[in-house]
């Protein structure tokens, strides 16, 4: 990123001329000093609007049609009724904003294409790279006592996230406070799209996962994020190149962090037929998410107090218990009996998915995000994510014999269904559109669909067939291989990026010169992170509402890398004993 430039920015919004109604006009005689109505909604305002950081940058920012006094009018009954109404008619709140929405033009990256290098990087520095990358997260526990990953809101929104959106958003999402801070979010959105500011909030990188560059960053510990460090950590020990004691670390961590997907963030829920299942919530209660005593308090202001478990963070946990060979017994359930409870059937449980964002796929087969919290809250509505689906299918490939899904006909159809899923989406090219993702990269969905390939590929010729007979999976392999080779590795890439290409390359069996631009774009930037982290912090994984969180940090682009480089080093190990 340019400094400079954004130095510019800065000061090009601190200094514009003020010609038309900005937010403050708009929205500080409506929830500043006011007592009445929905307390939540002032709050917010006060605490992720109207905050002394946010306010000098868009003082000065002025939308020109609020000068009609009709349209400004609009806008703040609107904003009244959200603020007084008992039962807010929420689309009819959302209008007036969402036609201001319509006025934001945002795109997503456009990498240009580069020259590919044709040297494939030395085995020894390659392994270095996956050292330094170990260390990091072994470094970060002993400082820690978790390994952490960072929330950071970016303002400007996503891209995909339209009027129609906003307004699906507004009425699909349940709790009263995620259709507050949405409203207010996506308002803001359209005053910081429109300013100087945007060139200081949104400022263009490198390649397609975004870099978190944002000064306020939310240090938290999930289940979800502890499996992909259990996965990393294995491919460590894998690989042979921690010393003994690194080893000894590495175990203890991976103990540690196994008990806390599993243990510490298990909840007890009913699936729809009223059936027990322990499942993991997305975030443990305190203190377990170590939130800083700030953030606390900020968490609570913004209205995300209240969470509840999902099936994605169920699957990864579940199945990095099952790598790291726990034997706990909620190993045993047949999860995919309640995974069965949330997949759609096209025309008659289609209401599953409330908030349809990604609405340009079919989401027959795909298994909903949310899961009723044990006494019913699902504060975020529902949605559907094709690369959470993967995770259902891989932790269901690796417990298939445990629960028994070849020789249980209900459960041999859900998990073909699931596949169909997919089959449909790649089929079409719906997989390769960010708008068909709900909280993922479609570069993500390739990475992760390599680790499910392999899950898929260590079953026996039998299950395999059982489960896939008509070739679905080899179908798919090949679209998202030729993705991965003839868009990512062919146009400018990030370290995330590479990383996300080398697990793809590596689970589908790319071939080796394709290894060779990625393994050059992560050990040209050893050393770029901050802090002895050897790489910076990246988009993992995002919400599109209330507005664009990104979540990762520099411990989560070391997984990753240490993931994509021992895939990497094994493919060129095994092609110097061939040749």
């Amino acid at each position: 990123m340019d400094m400079l430039m954004m130095a510019g920015a800065a000061v090009r919004a601190l200094t514009a001329r003020k010609q038309a109604p900005s937010l403050y006009d708009l929205c500080d005689p409506v929830f500043l000093g006011r007592k009445r109505g929905d307390s939540h909604i002032s709050k917010f305002y006060k605490t992720a609007l109207g905050n002394p950081a946010l306010r000098p940058l868009l003082r000065r920012a002025g939308l020109p049609e609020l000068q009609d006094p009709v349209r400004f009018r609009a806008v703040r009954d609107a904003l009244i009724a959200a603020r007084d109404a008992t039962d807010p008619d929420w689309p009819a709140i959302g209008r007036p904003i969402a036609e201001l929405l319509d006025s934001v033009q945002l795109q997503h990256p456009q990498p240009r294409p580069v020259a590919l290098p044709t040297q494939m990087p030395r085995v020894a520095d390659i392994e270095s790279a996956i050292r330094a990358a170990g260390d990091h997260l072994l470094r970060s526990w002993q400082r820690s006592g978790f390994i952490p990953a960072y929330a950071a809101f970016n303002l400007i929104g996503d891209p995909d996230f339209d009027s129609r959106a906003f307004l699906a958003a507004l009425t699909g999402l349940n709790a009263r406070s995620y259709k507050n801070s949405t409203l207010l979010f996506n308002l803001a959105r359209v005053f910081i799209a429109r300013s100087p500011a945007a060139g200081l909030i949104n400022p263009p990188w490198r390649g397609i996962a975004e870099p978190m560059w944002a000064p306020v960053q939310i240090r938290h510990r999930s289940a979800y994020y502890d499996a992909f460090y259990i996965e990393a950590l294995l491919s460590f020990i894998d690989s042979g190149l921690g010393s003994p004691e690194d080893v000894r670390t590495a175990r203890r961590i991976i103990a540690d962090m196994t008990e806390f997907c599993i243990k510490t963030s298990r909840e007890r829920v009913r699936s729809v037929d009223g059936e027990a299942f322990d499942v993991i919530t997305a975030l443990a209660p305190p203190p377990h998410p170590r939130f800083s005593r700030f953030f606390t308090h900020i968490k609570q202001d913004l209205g995300f107090g209240v969470y509840v478990p999902d099936c994605d963070t169920t699957a990864c946990a579940i199945s990095a218990a099952t790598q790291a060979n726990s034997t706990d017994p909620i190993l045993d359930q047949p999860l995919i009996d309640f995974y069965a409870s949330h997949q759609v059937r096209a025309g008659a449980n289609a209401p599953l998915v409330t908030v349809p964002l990604n609405d340009n796929i079919d989401y027959d087969g795909g298994i909903v995000t949310w899961i009723d919290g044990p006494t019913g809250e699902r504060p975020f509505g529902n949605d559907l994510d094709p690369t959470l689906n993967l995770d259902v299918l891989e932790v269901s490939f690796r417990n298939c014999a445990r629960w028994k899904i070849i020789e249980t006909p209900a459960r041999l159809e859900t998990v073909r269904r699931i596949v169909g899923f997919h089959q449909r989406l790649v089929a079409s090219g719906a997989f390769a559109d960010p708008r068909s993702h709900i909280y993922y990269l479609p570069e993500l969905y390739c990475a992760y669909f390599g680790r499910c390939f392999a899950a898929f590929r260590a079953l026996d010729e039998t299950a395999r067939r059982a489960i896939d007979p008509d070739g679905a999976f080899e179908f798919i392999r090949e679209r998202v291989l030729t993705y991965v080779q003839e868009e990512m590795i062919a146009r400018e890439m990030n370290v995330f990026d590479a990383a996300l290409a080398l697990i793809a390359l590596g689970h589908l069996g790319g071939d080796l010169a394709h290894f060779t631009p990625a393994l050059h774009c992560i050990l040209n930037h050893l050393g770029e992170g901050r802090g002895g982290a050897p790489f910076r912090a990246y988009e993992w994984n995002k919400m599109k509402t209330p507005t664009r969180i990104l979540v990762g940090g520099p411990e989560v682009t070391s997984a990753f890398v240490l993931m994509g480089l021992g895939l990497a080093r094994q493919a060129i190990l095994q092609g110097q004993r061939r040749g």
